[in-house]
């Protein structure tokens, strides 16, 4: 079986979108690998690790990471299961467009200064809507090339990403604590218990990872665990087995946080992203 599945699922003379599914076999560092163009890619389910040289990168459906056109790099999964992620292509000419200057490199060959950038539920609700609807056939092209340049500036506009910023030591405690929540999406964590896996006072911790991701603990495990009910819904008929499935208290905690989230219900959600089935 190859590592890697790929599903070419959109490709205009503006964007290509692909499907990439990781079995995730590789738990430490891969062979160095490379890109000959730059892109986006938006983890949806699962975690992995990016590496390039002395930096590193969790790759989780609360972040996009840039791909640099002729970086190398490695990636290794912590956490088993494998992973799935949207991967976007856009011209440079296009990217220039979209991005921030604060956002690429000043001198030399075009590319972003960073592996990653977080982005916001808003974001996390286009990736499941184009995928689902691209999956299912129910868009046309032309939707869907608009919605994905939605999704692009959205999600390397100042107004609703953030950069992290903080020490190396710092970052790297943050990352130990993502990839400690990746590990078990439906488990009730509290801070004692993430404290005693990650080593620290639950005081320190919770400010360096607000100081890392900008948001408080609680907020990040709960948007992932939110975006992979984006990923699941259409497989489920019984919502409330999907809330207590993903660790929620009852289908009416779950779908008040959805809806606080992504502005409609699950099941709004669900119909909109495949009307086949409404």
């Amino acid at each position: 079986m190859p590592e890697f599945e790929v599903s070419a699922l959109l490709d205009t003379d503006v964007v290509s979108l692909s499907n990439v599914r990781c079995h995730g076999n590789c738990r430490h560092r891969s062979a160095e690998e490379c890109t000959s163009a730059t892109h986006l890619v938006f983890p949806y389910r699962g975690l992995y690790i990016r590496h390039v040289g002395s930096e590193q990168a969790v790759a989780d459906a609360n972040h996009v990471l840039f791909f640099n056109a002729g970086d190398g790099y490695q990636v290794s999964h912590p956490v088993g299961g494998g992973d799935s992620s949207l991967s976007i292509t856009l011209s440079e000419t296009v990217l220039q467009e979209l991005a921030p200057a604060s956002l690429l490199k000043k001198r030399g060959e075009f590319g972003f200064r960073s592996q990653h950038q977080r982005i916001d539920p808003r974001a996390q609700a286009l990736v499941a809507l184009l995928r689902h609807h691209l999956e299912n056939a129910t868009i046309e092209p032309l939707e869907a090339e608009s919605l994905l340049l939605t999704l692009v500036a959205r999600s390397l506009g100042p107004r609703t990403s953030h950069a992290p910023s903080a020490t190396f030591a710092r970052s790297r405690l943050a990352d130990r604590v993502k990839v400690l929540l990746a590990s078990d999406l439906s488990r009730r964590w509290t801070l004692a218990e993430i404290a005693g896996e990650i080593g620290g006072s639950p005081v320190y911790l919770t400010q360096v990872f607000q100081q890392v991701e900008g948001i408080p603990l609680y907020r990040y495990h709960l948007r992932l665990r939110l975006a992979r009910a984006l990923d699941l819904l259409a497989g489920y008929d019984d919502l409330s087995a999907l809330a207590l499935d993903l660790g929620f208290s009852s289908h009416s905690h779950f779908t008040a946080a959805f809806r606080q989230a992504y502005g409609r219900s699950p099941t709004a959600f669900a119909q909109s992203a495949n009307p086949k089935n409404s």
